[in-house]
């Protein structure tokens, strides 16, 4: 059986994963999440992977959504084991400790929008269109969406978001924040890879800890885990090699320790 999600390292170190089911517009199915669970438990022990690059295959879809017929065989009593399995891995991507761009290339409604939302950053091509239409099938998003797309675009235009199932076209997604850059389809991935070998040019463990900090963005200890992720990072080699190199006019040369 070929495997849904097509993983490629670059020599730079971005590891690009693709979710390759275009005859259903690379729907999410659970198979596709589960290998993406493994892809990215593979990701964080190997120190080789400094970025993670996720996108669809084609120029149609992102992820179109989930896949809708594996809905009508769920079992009322496993909804929410369900609903908790995409959330977990998508908290895993959200997590990671190296930088998770989404290079939306097409379509990306429901747990494909969501699988978006759980990606550090996200840039579209200029035919890429968002949202969570899971009121018109009876349901809510239940991957995070919820939570994400509100700390994102805030809850007024998130709750019109999901409350009338309506996608938003690239530049609206601009607009409200939702992606940090649009581009024609033809760029993408060359914008995409372009933009994560910046931050892989800059301290590892200062990239791990920055993405720390802001995961525990409206938590009670959020200044605290980021005083400690402060004194962590003054405790390295990189964070001396990165004052050396100032004062003394050149590029740093991190090292990750």
């Amino acid at each position: 059986m070929n495997s849904i999600i097509k993983s490629e390292q670059l020599q730079n170190g971005v590891l690009v994963l693709t979710v390759t089911a275009p005859a259903k517009y690379n729907a999410l199915s659970i198979v596709a999440l589960q290998e993406l669970e493994q892809e990215l438990d593979s990701a964080v022990k190997d120190k080789s992977v400094k970025a993670i690059l996720l996108t669809g295959e084609g120029d149609k879809a992102f992820v179109a959504g989930a896949d809708i017929a594996e809905f009508k065989m769920l079992p009322i009593a496993e909804s929410k084991a369900f609903a908790e399995t995409g959330q977990r891995v998508m908290g895993k991507l959200e997590n990671m400790p190296v930088p998770v761009l989404a290079a939306v290339n097409g379509f990306a409604l429901g747990g494909g929008c969501e699988l978006a939302l759980a990606c550090h950053m996200r840039i579209a091509s200029e035919n890429a269109q968002f949202g969570l239409p899971e009121v018109k099938l009876g349901i809510i998003p239940g991957y995070g969406g919820t939570q994400r797309l509100t700390q994102l675009v805030g809850r007024g235009k998130a709750l019109e978001i999901m409350l009338t199932g309506n996608p938003i076209k690239a530049q609206e997604a601009l607009r409200i924040g939702l992606v940090n850059e649009v581009v024609p389809l033809e760029q993408l991935i060359a914008t995409s890879v372009a933009l994560l070998s910046q931050m892989i040019d800059r301290a590892p463990r200062a990239l791990a800890m920055v993405l720390k900090a802001v995961g525990a963005q409206g938590r009670p200890d959020g200044y605290e885990v980021e005083a400690s992720a402060f004194e962590e990072c003054c405790q390295t080699a990189d964070f001396q090699e990165g004052v050396s190199a100032f004062l003394e006019k050149r590029p740093p040369v991190f090292t990750g320790r």
